[in-house]
């Protein structure tokens, strides 16, 4: 807590030595060799000389250090790969994950992770009983090697030590099972008996498995079967769309804890329950840029450092890494909600919105009109995605939205009326393209039977841990996939 609070207090300061701590770590590199990391002598020369990267520029060097080439992004040789989702496109993303990474950075956010917690419930015992974790699978990349690809969660479990797994349940081999129904079976089986007192992962994964508990246990609450279950990490996407449904097996008196804790880093944590907001880390071998939505498109994006963020504007987040990512755009954006100390809440993606005719709908806004809906009829969103209808000959352009309900509204066409209504109260470019219909059409809204984007998931190779359903798209691949699976 004490080093948490000197960054707090020296927030400029620390980012600021951790640039030039990891210029110099790769400056015989590869990388660093074509940059001459050596002689930059300010951040500003940094941001000057070192363009920022996509994963597709990045992508020839992760490959080489994938067939095990040494020095290329990053000193040494690096042995595991985190695999990512694949929310931004449909082909897959390799993200090293080096030893510094691991230890200075993934693991020591989840130590900061257990000192919050304690800080703010100094009276828990949750380390007395076991905690689930919800991860992925590994897979080794070829016999050559010696490297391995896979969810970052089944990374951290995998180098975890033989101690911190005495606090986990089921065993490792059963958590990083590939065959995700099989795995679910097992987790749950060897969970029941346990005195599971907490959970962590991406809210859909665990709502399966603590249902799936419920169901074969035959109990009604989580806390009739795990008296002393207490708390919930969550993390990957916005929690609010899930909010009541573990309310409602839960109970009130569970804590929830959110973190950012993504392929590429240890990026925020929430710190202060009585806020919605997460603490920035900076000091996990981690320097941040920010890039403003107007630079988005330029042909030479300007960011801005840490101490000239603007709260309430939205930025896209760009890092540089103890893992060998150069200015890497991560594809999240976020909004400052505070700047003493540095806190922030993500509010989207670079490539996850609607925006047929300059609308600019972000996944907040979707978000937060889900909710209204749900207030105004009842019901309880499972999980949904959307995506436009552009214009045609026949039709003007508007938005579809295929949801899945755990419980369903009395009439779709009056949650679809409140979804818009939502809509506009939160994005007013949105309400004057729906003036009249003049542009846009109301929303088109259909109730999928259940199962739905599970089936989804399973044709795409996403079952797993990790895996979530894109909220928003720009275009209509994956609408059109989910449809095909229904008619």
């Amino acid at each position: 807590m004490h080093e948490i609070e000197l960054y707090k207090k020296y927030p400029v300061e620390v980012q600021n030595e951790w640039l030039f701590r990891l210029l110099h770590s790769a400056e015989d590199t590869e990388w660093g060799r074509k940059y001459s990391f050596s002689d930059i002598q300010s951040a500003d020369e940094f941001r000057s000389r070192v363009p920022i990267s996509s994963y597709d520029d990045l992508e020839p060097w992760i490959m080489r250090m994938r067939q095990g080439e040494t020095d290329v992004l990053w000193p040494g040789k690096v042995q595991w790969f985190a695999k990512s989702s694949g929310t931004t496109s449909s082909k897959s993303k390799y993200i090293p994950v080096t030893e510094e990474a691991l230890q200075d950075c993934h693991y020591k956010g989840g130590k900061d992770l257990l000192a919050v917690y304690y800080h703010s419930y100094p009276e828990t015992e949750f380390l007395s009983g076991k905690t689930i974790g919800v991860a992925g699978s590994i897979q080794e990349e070829n016999d050559t090697s010696d490297s391995f690809a896979g969810d970052l969660s089944a990374i951290l479990m995998s180098n975890l030590p033989m101690w911190a797994h005495l606090s986990k349940a089921p065993k490792l081999s059963i958590v990083i099972m590939d065959e995700w129904q099989e795995k679910l079976e097992k987790i749950v089986e060897h969970t029941l008996d346990e005195d599971i007192r907490a959970i962590s992962g991406v809210p859909s994964w665990m709502l399966v498995i603590l249902r799936r508990a419920l169901e074969v246990s035959g109990k009604k609450k989580i806390k009739d079967l795990w008296p002393n279950f207490e708390l919930i990490v969550h993390g990957g996407v916005s929690f609010a769309p899930y909010a009541q449904q573990f309310e409602e097996i839960c109970g009130s008196d569970v804590h929830y804890q959110e973190v950012y804790n993504a392929s590429e880093g240890f990026i925020a944590m929430q710190d202060d329950f009585t806020r919605d907001d997460m603490l920035l880390m900076l000091d996990y071998g981690i320097y941040y840029e920010f890039l403003p939505m107007d630079q988005l498109n330029s042909d030479h994006p300007q960011t801005v450092e840490l101490k000239d963020v603007e709260i309430g504007k939205t930025y896209a987040l760009v890092i540089t890494t103890n893992a060998g990512l150069w200015r890497y755009m991560i594809g999240d954006t976020v909004v400052f909600t505070s700047t003493n100390p540095y806190r922030i809440k993500i509010n989207g993606r670079t490539k996850s919105f609607i925006n047929a005719v300059g609308e600019e709908v972000i996944v907040e806004n979707a978000d937060e009109a889900i909710q209204h809906a749900c207030k105004l009829t009842g019901a309880v969103v499972m999980e949904y995605t959307a995506a436009p209808v552009y214009f045609s000959n026949k039709e003007k352009a508007g938005h579809e939205w295929l949801i899945e309900f755990e419980k369903e509204p009395r009439d779709i066409e009056v949650f679809a009326e409140y979804l818009d209504n939502g809509l506009k109260s939160v994005n007013s470019d949105y309400e004057a393209k729906r003036y009249h219909n003049m542009i846009l059409m109301p929303p088109r809204v259909h109730n999928l039977p259940k199962g739905t984007f599970m089936k989804w998931l399973k044709k795409n190779n996403r079952l797993g841990g990790q895996y979530k359903v894109p909220r928003l798209s720009n275009d209509r691949r994956i609408v059109e996939e989910i449809l095909e699976i229904i008619h």
